[in-house]
């Protein structure tokens, strides 16, 4: 069992697991042997096994849905394939395998394995992670072949992860408890203004009174979600973000990997930086009126200044983070600086740039609703402080809760864009790094 153990950890997806989850998985594996020639599955079989390379080598040749031959591999000693059989709504076989040799593999039954990995989910999350790299470098073939993959084993390594982090998230605690969270929210704005009608809370609108003025098809205050007008401030407000941000980001990141880089550049600018940062969005009004024509563009100049800032200080902060061993080893290889500042400052600045770029959308949505109110006829900004003026206090909590959600949803697809461009860092992390 010993010998089993080691051999396992030999493997890309068992390196960095436990003692006890190696020796349970060690459990599962069954030693077996190919003569050359031998074919170890078929295209179409049933997938129940993956397995391990112990000696010799083995041939891999995937198809397409069709049978046709796309893409050849020989997997040798510490290679593990037969991957279909951890991917769910994948039961087939999608590829021929022969020994070239005489082979010692180690036969893992797929089932098995998964009731494992999902039994412990931190240690599973590390193996699942390793496996979708392995498939992911296992799939990495030529373009010409690539476009002739079939579409399930193009989305494979994705699927196969995301539904295992989707699982293991719905066994946590964690949605009951977000669920748990809004209820208690809910609940205690339906007993104070509703049933206990505290005094202080005597002006605010009802929850009952919001959910029936956003479901109304004829809305007392003219907005709801039957209303085209609703979804016209939306899309205002999004639309200046989304070029506010875009503007922040292709000035901040810049102007923050060299404040970081350059000691002699942070030293003239980052005086002049910090002294601007500290100014409220709100001071900026006057001057935005003053300096912009027009109810559009001082409204996205006064939302870009404060992601402007959160992202040029978070990148500054990403450069600063990255070990100087890093930067003298690539100069000791010969790297110029050109090539260390591509190779080397930028990727290990990137998880602090897109925290950065996280917050830098929050920010933003935060700077659209004070310019809003200020400027411009459209916007979920402008609804929040007419509601006010006019007393459509519930319309004032729709624009709140819808502020919330659509920024909730950009801040999201900034994480999802982030993880997307890092996939080495998730490769690092997988491989254990820290």
């Amino acid at each position: 069992m010993n010998q089993i153990s080691n051999q396992l950890k030999r493997t890309m997806p068992f390196q960095t697991i436990g003692a006890d989850m190696l020796a349970s998985i060690a459990l599962l594996a069954k030693p077996q042997s190919f003569a050359r020639g031998d074919l170890i599955y078929e295209l179409g079989d049933v997938a129940r096994d993956i397995f391990v390379v112990v000696s010799g080598s083995v041939q891999h040749t995937l198809h397409d849905a069709d049978g046709a031959h796309v893409y050849e591999k020989t997997m040798c000693t510490g290679d593990v394939f037969g991957w279909a059989a951890v991917l769910e709504g994948h039961p087939r076989r999608m590829a021929k395998t022969v020994s070239l040799e005489r082979t010692e593999v180690l036969r893992i039954d797929g089932e098995a394995l998964l009731t494992l990995i999902h039994s412990t989910p931190a240690s599973g999350d590390v193996v699942m992670s390793r496996i979708a790299t392995m498939i992911a470098r296992a799939r990495h073939v030529p373009d010409s072949d690539a476009r002739t993959m079939s579409a399930p084993v193009q989305m494979a390594t994705g699927m196969t992860l995301t539904m295992f982090r989707i699982s293991q998230w719905l066994r946590s605690p964690k949605p009951y408890l977000m669920l748990l969270g809004f209820c208690i929210l809910l609940g205690s704005w339906y007993l104070l203004v509703e049933v206990l009608k505290l005094p202080r809370f005597k002006d605010m609108p009802g929850l009952t009174v919001v959910v029936r003025e956003l479901l109304a098809r004829d809305p007392t205050y003219g907005l709801s979600l039957y209303t085209p007008e609703y979804y016209e401030h939306i899309w205002v407000s999004i639309r200046r973000v989304s070029i506010a941000f875009f503007l922040a980001t292709a000035l901040g990141v810049p102007l923050g990997l060299f404040l970081g880089w350059s000691k002699r550049f942070r030293e003239y600018i980052f005086p002049l930086f910090e002294t601007l940062r500290p100014i409220p969005i709100l001071a900026w009004v006057p001057l935005a009126i003053l300096m912009f024509s027009g109810t559009e563009t001082p409204v996205i100049f006064l939302t870009f200044l404060a992601s402007f800032f959160a992202t040029a200080l978070n990148t500054m902060l990403g450069v600063e983070s990255i070990d100087e061993s890093y930067s003298r080893a690539a100069c000791c290889l010969g790297a110029t600086q050109w090539q260390v500042f591509r190779e080397v400052i930028v990727p290990g600045a990137m998880p602090f740039i897109f925290t950065g770029l996280q917050i830098s959308v929050g920010v933003a949505w935060f700077s659209l609703v004070a310019g809003e109110m200020v400027s411009g006829q459209f916007g979920l900004g402008y609804v929040i402080n007419t509601s006010y003026t006019m007393v459509r206090y519930p319309t004032i909590v729709i624009g709140m809760v819808t502020l919330g959600a659509v920024g909730y949803a950009t801040s999201a697809l900034v994480r999802i864009v982030g993880d997307y461009m890092m996939q080495w860092r998730v490769r690092e992390l997988a491989l254990g790094g820290r």
